[in-house]
């Protein structure tokens, strides 16, 4: 299993605009990747609402976890995105 930490970087969090640009980024990656609050909770990244729920901020950290070929690049390409302000896009 592969699992990079991150560092969210929009300047209002994963809401709205931001967590919908994630959310579809991590629905076209081709593995299934998990989003995980610093509080521990766990969703579907390709889940708007999932993504939503955990109500992440600027700054915090949250971890990505994915199984299968292509684990590591699909989880570099979504922390990429995480470490740009989404907002400015």
């Amino acid at each position: 299993m592969a699992e990079k930490k991150v560092t969210v970087a929009s300047s209002v969090g994963l809401h709205a605009r931001p967590a919908s640009l994630f959310a579809q980024a991590a629905a076209r990656v081709g593995v299934s990747v998990q989003l995980s609050s610093a509080a521990g909770k766990s969703v579907n990244a390709a889940s708007i609402l999932g993504v939503l729920s955990l109500g992440i901020g600027h700054g915090e950290e949250v971890t990505l976890t994915a199984e299968g070929d292509g684990a590591e690049a699909a989880l570099d390409t979504l922390a990429e995105l995480l470490n740009t302000d989404l907002d400015k896009q």
